[in-house]
């Protein structure tokens, strides 16, 4: 041990004789205050303009500019110009031989050496620590585990990089040759996780290989057995190298056996790599604050239900214009999306299976007009070079699990061992791939009952099938969109009330009846309402006679005539609804609407009035037009050629009315009753859940989802939201900040530059 602290020490003496050590350090500390000050200030901005912070910490030190990122990305910069002559100057000046010679053992002589270049990378990392306690300082409740974390990330890469140059630099004795030598290793290391991607047993090698992005977890805050275990091994490879280069030079060994050294330091590092990379065997700690790399409580708590086997299989159409998401280029990107499952579910199964099928893709359409399916295959096959066996038929798949609902679309289908499956899908959005609020609804539908939502028919009402303007198809049913029911773990369905609601019903939807019901189906529509279930009543102008018998029974009864509210952009009958305190009874997440000044545009309504009280029914007021600028219209029916006034001479009021309210109630050995009335049904429909009204802040998609939270107790959608970084305030003024400034970019760095000036000619004069 002895031996190699001497050889360490050597080599840190020849390391800071020569400028380059103080020039990397110099630099170094002075890129490293610069990136920390530019985002430090622009926290500060932020909050000047009357923004409120969030995730300072991770904003400063990790990310996408934190000043730990910015110095992690530049380290290949660095550590080539310190590595490049730890062997390569013993080599060219012929200092090996005595080396050779010497009773120091190669392993002492790479230790050694190795170790030197450790102990200077402590020194770049005690750069780091400055911002690091600044942030402590400056920042309220900062996230110091999180920082150590995201500096274990750049230390073990400083450690894995000096492993690599010592390498190369055992194999020249030109030290501009080790340093390219090291910074090409370090691009193959980086870039091989894209080479083969699309052949499975290389795709998992070189993928595995790749140190991109490996840091990058620490720097998110977590630290991850299977990482740690990757930069071990890689250190481990290089040293072991370098240790069969010297060994083989000094004691003149055969390139074949030197070469079967290679080959068995290999084998070990691939199997230690493959055992430690298995899901049983990876280990997690999140350092975050907030957990924020961790399933939230209600994702974990649903886990911890399943028993026995569970399997995801991804479907993935050639054909279709969704095939990219999970092709086999993408296919370890996109397993990725799932590990925070998996860590939690270590022995679930993930398949992909690659079909070919009538799909949804313009351009082939075009281009491959007149050829089957399977001709269609064989061409694109030809284009990506792949290969036609990894193909099965759309009728082979839907003989696995019947997908034929998806229309060839992307879906991945969850399964248990008793059979029971769910379906989880893309969205036609900016973000395309579930969230863990969708991932985790789609998994709750095995475990728990997934609620039964019936939409009415019989009486014109709005279809939840039906994907016209006024159809409720895209809330209801649409595969495609992220917040649709099925989508969040309902169950939909279409009855008419000629019988009895089934049992498995939990809530039942009646839309714009245009025909009163018969006295059978308002006898079963009454029982359904006293065995307590939970409704969702949406009338319109000019359909209150068939509508209000249903809401009568409940006490409540919609008011003849139209709700106006007349502005200069929009038609009268168009009315931005405010959302009411008394909608947070239904649910508490309507406080954010109302924070945010939200509104739910509810166009051709009517209001909805209480009329008795002694019905057993807590009523909330959820929806309500402004007091002022707003009546209940008598006269005037064509809004698009005439302006509507307000008549006081024929009971036009200018007040405020309800549009929408909330009901509830206890009944016996069942959950609390639950029902929503509205004066609107266009307000669920397609085209107003496509059509953005410029200036009215509409939100009609966060009443569709805590409407049907309500209604579902809770359950469904699933409550994925965290609770806000604490770290959100700067105890610091931006007129201060020049002083951080000064001392961060100029003075600590200047000092190191006069204090190697001073230790260099002291040198020098010795």
């Amino acid at each position: 041990m002895r031996t190699i602290m001497r050889i360490m020490k050597t080599e840190l003496r020849v390391l800071f004789f020569s400028p380059i050590a103080w020039m990397v350090l110099i630099v170094f500390g002075f890129q490293a205050g610069l990136a920390y000050c530019d985002g430090f200030s622009e926290e500060l901005r932020s909050q000047a303009m009357g923004y409120r912070p969030f995730n300072v910490t991770y904003n400063l030190i990790g990310g996408f500019d934190g000043v730990y990122s910015q110095m992690l990305n530049n380290l290949y910069l660095y550590i080539p110009l310190l590595t490049m002559g730890l062997m390569s100057r013993e080599l060219s000046s012929g200092s090996i031989k005595l080396l050779y010679s010497s009773p120091v053992s190669n392993l002492q002589i790479v230790l050694g050496k190795y170790l030197s270049v450790i102990v200077y990378g402590l020194i770049l990392v005690g750069v780091l620590l400055i911002p690091m306690v600044f942030t402590m300082i400056f920042v309220k409740d900062a996230d110091i585990p999180f920082m150590f974390t995201a500096l274990l990330g750049v230390f073990i890469t400083v450690c894995a990089y000096a492993a690599i140059g010592l390498f190369m630099s055992t194999i020249t004795k030109y030290q501009v040759v080790a340093a390219i030598g090291t910074l090409a290793v370090l691009a193959v290391l980086n870039f091989i996780g894209g080479v083969g991607q699309n052949i499975d047993l290389v795709r998992d090698i070189t993928y595995w290989l790749s140190i991109s992005g490996r840091s990058k977890v620490f720097l998110e805050g977590m630290i991850c057995s299977k990482d740690i275990f990757y930069f071990l091994l890689v250190i481990f490879m290089f040293l072991s190298f370098t240790f069969i280069k010297l060994q083989g030079e000094r004691l003149k060994r055969s390139v074949l056996r030197s070469s079967m050294s290679y080959v068995v330091v290999l084998v070990i590092v691939f199997i230690v790599g493959y055992f430690s990379s298995r899901p049983v065997m990876i280990a997690y700690y999140d350092a975050t604050a907030t957990k924020r790399n961790t399933l939230t409580e209600n994702s974990q708590e649903i886990m911890k239900k399943f028993e026995g086997g569970l399997s995801l299989t991804t479907y993935v159409n050639l054909l279709d214009d969704t095939w990219y998401n999970a092709s086999p280029e993408a296919k370890n990107f996109d397993m990725e999306r799932f590990e925070r499952y998996v860590r939690f579910k270590p022995d679930m199964e993930v398949k992909y299976v690659y079909y070919y099928g009538p799909g949804t893709n313009a351009h082939y359409d075009k281009v491959y007009k007149g050829l089957s399916p399977k001709e269609r295959m064989l061409k694109v096959c030809e284009g990506y070079d792949y290969d036609p066996d990894m193909f099965i038929s759309a009728e082979e798949v839907n003989k696995m699990d019947d997908i034929s609902a998806e229309r060839g679309r992307f879906v991945r289908v969850f399964k248990r061992d008793n059979g029971k499956k769910a379906y989880l899908r893309v969205y036609e959005d900016m973000y395309v791939h579930p969230f863990e609020s969708e991932i985790t609804a789609t998994l709750k539908t095995l475990v728990d009952k997934s609620p039964m939502v019936a939409f009415v028919a019989g009486h014109g009402e709005r279809s939840y099938s039906d994907y016209g303007e006024k159809g409720y198809a895209a809330f209801a049913q649409n595969p495609s969109f992220r917040n649709s029911l099925i989508n969040q773990g309902f169950q939909v369905r279409e009855l008419t009330l000629a019988q009895p609601v089934p049992e498995d019903v939990d809530v039942l939807v009646l839309s714009d009846l245009k025909s009163a019901l018969t006295s059978e189906e308002y006898a079963n529509y009454s029982s359904f309402v006293d065995r307590g279930g939970n409704l969702v009543i949406l009338g319109e102008p000019k359909r209150q006679a068939n509508m209000n018998p249903l809401i009568e029974k409940l006490g409540l009864r919609f008011s003849e005539g139209i709700l106006v509210a007349p502005s200069e952009q929009y038609l009268d009958d168009i009315i931005a609804a405010r959302i009411t305190e008394g909608a947070l009874n239904a649910s508490p997440y309507f406080i954010q609407l109302i924070r945010g000044g939200n509104t739910i545009i509810t166009p051709s309504a009517c209001a909805v009035n209480v009329i008795d009280t002694t019905k057993g029914f807590e009523i909330s007021q959820v929806l309500a037009t402004n007091t002022q600028g707003s009546w209940i219209e008598y006269e005037t029916t064509d809004f698009i050629n005439e302006k509507s006034t307000i008549n006081g001479k024929i009971g036009e009021v200018e007040k405020s009315n309800s549009v929408m309210l909330y009901l509830t109630r206890s009944i016996k050995d069942k959950p609390q009753q639950r029902i929503f009335v509205g004066g609107d049904a266009d307000c669920l429909s397609v085209k107003e859940l496509s059509t953005n009204r410029a200036g009215l802040n509409g939100s009609n998609y966060s009443l569709i989802t805590e409407m049907f939270r309500s209604l579902s107790y809770d359950e469904y959608p699933i409550d994925t939201s965290r609770v806000r970084p604490p770290d959100d305030d700067l105890c610091l003024s931006q007129g201060s900040m020049i002083w951080v400034k000064v001392l961060l970019i100029w003075l600590i760095p200047l000092s190191i530059m006069a204090w190697s000036i001073v230790f260099l000619i002291r040198r020098k004069r010795k």
